[in-house]
């Protein structure tokens, strides 16, 4: 028996300010735990708005656009953040704090939902229009404008209705994890650090002919737009209490990113929706707190 997904896109999100900064160590696109967070966030002022039934299952990301707020001046080595205009001290200087990364974005999120019927879709897609213009931030960023919401069904193995989908989504890349290439490298014995940067460096090399020409190619390890992404937390504390955490009901514990690669492809390349969608995973044995792929590469 073949499963129907019931669906539900929020087209062309235009975000501004969104945070770049996605872990200590990279920056960039938002971390897919602020995609997943922007959806858990929407279930749950639908569910405070008398539909305490509905229930986000996966998500999916799609940028269209994307505008990192840095910038490169003329003999500069490396690019620098642009800053904010805050208010200058009386002195004229600025002010002592820490500026963060802020992009800009153009994005489709794709959301696959259950617990409510046909009937109540009308009710739905109303509800997180006013919801979307009214008390949602995405990754910290403000929704400046988006398209209309729209709920789909997409069965399993029909690739008639995935081609409807993507032409959607189209032009755009999704986000899927390809965190084998860091397993594989490890196995081979070299560092995670090592194996996240030996797939992001681009190797120059010349060739020099018999009439002393020379030719310059450029290379990666491997084919496609690979990128570093976080995707979750590791606990290195034990469960506990903290002074003045901000839910006293919640055990607390200190965390720090998880990080490994993504690949950012188009959908038509997509095979199969769960592909493309991610769900929160907990692995308690090693502390893990993780955004997972629903197909695992």
């Amino acid at each position: 028996m073949t499963e129907i997904k019931k669906l539900l896109l929020l087209p062309h999100i235009k975000v501004q300010n969104a945070n770049a900064l996605s872990s200590p160590f990279t920056i960039g696109f938002p971390a897919m735990t602020a995609w997943l967070g922007a959806a858990r966030a929407l279930q749950r002022k639908l569910n405070q708005q008398k539909m305490e039934d509905i229930k986000f299952n996966s998500v999916a990301v799609i940028s269209h656009h994307f505008d990192l707020q840095t910038h490169k001046g003329v003999g500069d080595y490396v690019h620098s953040i642009i800053g904010t205009g805050n208010p200058l001290e009386k002195d004229g200087k600025r002010s002592a704090f820490i500026e963060d990364a802020r992009c800009h974005l153009d994005v489709s999120i794709l959301i696959e939902f259950s617990g409510i019927d046909k009937d109540d879709e009308e009710i739905l897609l109303e509800t997180v229009e006013h919801i979307m213009n009214t008390q949602l931030k995405i990754a910290g960023g403000d929704i400046l404008k988006f398209k209309s919401p729209e709920c789909l069904r997409v069965e399993d193995g029909n690739n008639k209705d995935l081609a409807i989908l993507n032409r959607k989504l189209m032009p755009g890349y999704t986000l899927i994890e390809r965190r084998e290439l860091i397993v594989d490298a490890m196995q081979q014995g070299q560092d995670a650090i090592d194996a996240i940067l030996d797939y992001l460096k681009i190797t120059h090399h010349c060739e020099q002919d018999e009439n002393e020409n020379i030719t310059w190619t450029s290379h990666r390890k491997t084919t496609g737009w690979i990128v570093p992404i976080a995707t979750g937390f590791h606990g290195i504390t034990e469960l506990g209490v903290a002074k003045n955490q901000r839910d006293s009901n919640t055990p607390h514990r200190f965390a720090e990113s998880v990080v490994t690669l993504g690949e950012f492809v188009m959908p038509y390349r997509i095979k199969s929706l769960d592909d493309m969608l991610w769900h929160y995973h907990t692995d308690l044995d090693n502390n893990l707190y993780l955004c997972r792929q629903n197909n695992q590469i």
